[in-house]
């Protein structure tokens, strides 16, 4: 049994998602389209599908007679099963990110696609900003309340070692406006994105902690109505499982041209 710390407490994750509230998941529904939109753009037939989510209502309706599996630490999946495995806006909360990235690949038949989106380094910088000086100030320490989230320059690494072949990782951003902190605060909860990490404090947090972050994000990020912004990255990984009949990187000095023949230029020797 692994002694690994844990990011997350799937206990409590499972209890926040129980109280999600469908009008709250418009970033989750966002995702779903982007992610069936770059699957219709691959010239190829899919016939079996899986996804792994924490949010199934958002995928019975799309994806019907996908296997929906929950993104518990050991994934529901048979090995060599399916044509796509996607993986839907949950990595965020992984304890092992690069284990639940094996798990898919290893559901995958070759040359399957795994596609996954997740929230990304720049989601709620605002809010983490506000919230830990106004901790500081009022406490005089700092506690995690905001997920640690994962840079996209680190990801498509992640996916090469997970034995995925292909590797491409990109990113967009989208931008919610809120009256102030409060409500964005319940989005989240709403969304159930509220703070489940295993070393949270459990007792309440204190209102004048609230109050000054609040403050703090009008006085920083107010936009010029008077409401406050809050960016959310959403990273995309792609990746293939390994066939034979995938293209293959050339060896090193296997070449038929040269490159300077190709651009149209002379070639000089550097000094």
């Amino acid at each position: 049994m692994s002694n690994a710390p844990r990011l997350s407490d799937h206990i409590t994750l499972s209890q926040k998602r129980a109280r999600i509230k469908p009008d709250a998941l418009f970033l989750h529904n966002e995702a779903a389209d982007d992610i069936l939109d770059r699957i219709a753009m691959v010239k190829r037939e899919f016939t079996k599908f899986a996804v792994v989510t924490g949010c199934p209502q958002i995928w019975k309706d799309r994806l019907p007679g996908a296997d929906i599996v929950p993104d518990e630490d050991h994934l529901k999946l048979e090995p060599a099963q399916y044509d796509v495995v996607i993986h839907a806006m949950s990595l965020h909360w992984a304890n092992d990110l690069v284990g639940q990235l094996i798990q898919c690949k290893r559901a995958l038949r070759p040359d399957g696609l795994f596609i996954a989106t997740l929230f990304g380094g720049q989601t709620l910088h605002e809010l983490r900003s506000v919230l830990g000086q106004a901790e500081i100030e009022v406490t005089g320490g700092l506690s995690p309340r905001i997920a640690p989230m994962a840079e996209i320059r680190d990801l498509g690494a992640l996916l090469q070692r997970a034995g995925l072949a292909l590797p491409v990782a990109d990113t967009f951003q989208t931008q919610a406006s809120y009256k102030d902190s409060f409500h964005l605060m319940r989005d989240l909860r709403d969304m159930g994105e509220a703070n489940a990490l295993a070393d949270r404090i459990k007792t309440p947090t204190r209102k004048a902690m609230l109050d000054r972050a609040n403050a703090l994000y009008s006085d920083h990020f107010a936009q010029e109505d008077g409401r406050i912004p809050a960016t959310f990255e959403i990273i995309v990984l792609t990746g293939w499982a390994p066939s034979e009949n995938q293209p293959q990187p050339l060896r090193p000095g296997s070449a038929q041209q040269r490159l300077a023949d190709a651009l149209g230029t002379s070639e000089k020797p550097l000094d």
